[in-house]
C-alpha cells in the first residue's frame, strides 16, 4: 500500500481469519509522513486497538505488530521482521500454548469482523490521536476497554406499534439492512446492521419508533404476514390516514 495509514482492521483480521500466524505492518517514522494524512498515527492507533482485541478473544498479541521506519532504512527493516518472524517461531501455529483453536478463532473473527464500522464510530477519538512517542500505543487501550467495548454492544430495534412505515430510516441505511416498504412496517435485519445509529437519528422524533439497545438481546422481528399497515382515506382528503395496524 502507498501509506500504512490504508490499513483497515479488516484487513487485519481477515489475515488472521485465512490461516496467518503473525501479521507485520510497517510504516514510516510518526512525525516524518510523505503526505497530509499522517497515515501512520492511524496505523498506530488501528494497531494498538487490534492487539487488545485479538488479546480479549484469546489470540497472543505479539502475533500483530508494528515497525516505524523510513524508506531508506533498509538494514532496520530487515532486522525488525526478522525478530518479528523469529517471534512467531517461537509461538509456532494459532492454538498452541493456552490460545483459542483456529475453528474458534474463525468464528469470534468473523463477529468482531462485523462490528469493524461500529467499534470505529464508538473507538473514533483514540483512532485519530496522534501520540508523539511511539511507546505511548502500548498503552493507548486497555484490555478491559475492549471487554467494556463487546459487553455493552449497542442494537437498533425498531417498535412496530410505533412504526409508520415512512420508509426513511430505510431510504437512509448505508447498509440497506432495514427490511420493509409503502404500508410494511419496517424491521432492522440484525445480521446486516452495523450499528451506525443512522436510523435513531433518522426516525421522525413525532414517531419515535427507533429505540437504542445497550448489551442486552433484540426482540424478535414482527413476522413477516403481521407487517402490513391497513390505511384508509378519509372522504374530501386525499391523504391516508392509519387506522388499523397489525400488532405482534
Amino acid at each position: 500500500m502507498m501509506c500504512s495509514g490504508r490499513v483497515d482492521m479488516a484487513h487485519i483480521l481477515r489475515a488472521f481469519a485465512k490461516g496467518a500466524d503473525g501479521v507485520f505492518i510497517g510504516g514510516c517514522r510518526l512525525g516524518e509522513c510523505n503526505y497530509t494524512t499522517h497515515g501512520n498515527y492511524h496505523a498506530a492507533n488501528l494497531t494498538s486497538l487490534c492487539k487488545k482485541i485479538l488479546e480479549h478473544i484469546g489470540l497472543n498479541p505479539q502475533r500483530l505488530q508494528i515497525g516505524f521506519m523510513s524508506g531508506g532504512e533498509g538494514n532496520l527493516f530487515a532486522a525488525t521482521v526478522d525478530d518479528f518472524c523469529k517471534t512467531i517461531k517461537e509461538l509456532g501455529p494459532i492454538g498452541r500454548a493456552g490460545e483459542i483453536s483456529p475453528a474458534q478463532l474463525r468464528v469470534a473473527l468473523a463477529e468482531v469482523t462485523r462490528l469493524v464500522p461500529y467499534i470505529k464510530i464508538v473507538k473514533h477519538t483514540k483512532l485519530t490521536a496522534r501520540l508523539e512517542d511511539a511507546a505511548d500505543y502500548d498503552n493507548h487501550f486497555s484490555l478491559e476497554e475492549i471487554e467494556q467495548l463487546f459487553g455493552e454492544v449497542v442494537s437498533y430495534y425498531i417498535d412496530p406499534a410505533k412504526c409508520q412505515a415512512c420508509m426513511i430510516c430505510s431510504k437512509r441505511c448505508p447498509v440497506e439492512a432495514i427490511e420493509g416498504g409503502k404500508s410494511q412496517i419496517h424491521v432492522i435485519d440484525q445480521d446486516k446492521c452495523i450499528k451506525c445509529g443512522t436510523c435513531l437519528h433518522a426516525c421522525p422524533s413525532r414517531f419515535g419508533a427507533v429505540t437504542e439497545i445497550v448489551g442486552d438481546p433484540v426482540p424478535p422481528p414482527l413476522p413477516v404476514e403481521k407487517r402490513t399497515i391497513l390505511r384508509t382515506g378519509s372522504k374530501g382528503n386525499k391523504k391516508n390516514t392509519p387506522t388499523k395496524r397489525a400488532l405482534p
